[in-house]
């Protein structure tokens, strides 16, 4: 399954070169995958306060292939890529119409409140399951 959202570039978002900052591609990352996991019934906040885990970042890869610049309408198209029991990674595609603009993916492991990766709960793998299809 394949989420796409989409995001203007606001001026905020740039840097003195008048092109989105480097760094806020990951937050667009985080926005497409936010909603991809939403898609399936799931939120961040849910996952965290029901089950309490969280799903931190333990790897990030972004490959820059054309800049974003102010007004732009982008569109995320964020998608499961593999699913573990201890881990999960999601890709991302970052378009200006036809145009691909940056590429990556992201790691994410589940951990408890004390810290420590554990599996995911049945229940969670098998809604996060659902995104492979």
């Amino acid at each position: 399954m394949i989420k796409e959202v989409n995001y203007r570039v606001i001026y905020g978002d740039t840097d003195c070169g008048k092109v989105m900052y480097y760094g806020n591609y990951l937050r667009l990352f985080e926005i497409g995958r936010t909603e991809l996991i939403r898609s399936v019934g799931l939120s961040y906040k849910e996952i965290e306060e029901k089950d309490g885990i969280i799903l931190p970042v333990v790897e990030a890869f972004i490959k820059y292939k054309a800049p974003a610049k102010y007004d732009d309408l982008l569109t995320i198209k964020t998608f499961l890529k593999e699913l573990k029991p201890y881990k999960v990674v999601f890709e991302y595609k970052i378009f200006k119409n036809d145009t691909l603009l940056t590429e990556g993916y992201t790691v994410h492991v589940p951990i408890n409140k004390e810290g420590k990766i554990i599996k995911f709960p049945k229940n969670i793998y098998n809604i996060l399951n659902l995104l492979l299809k």
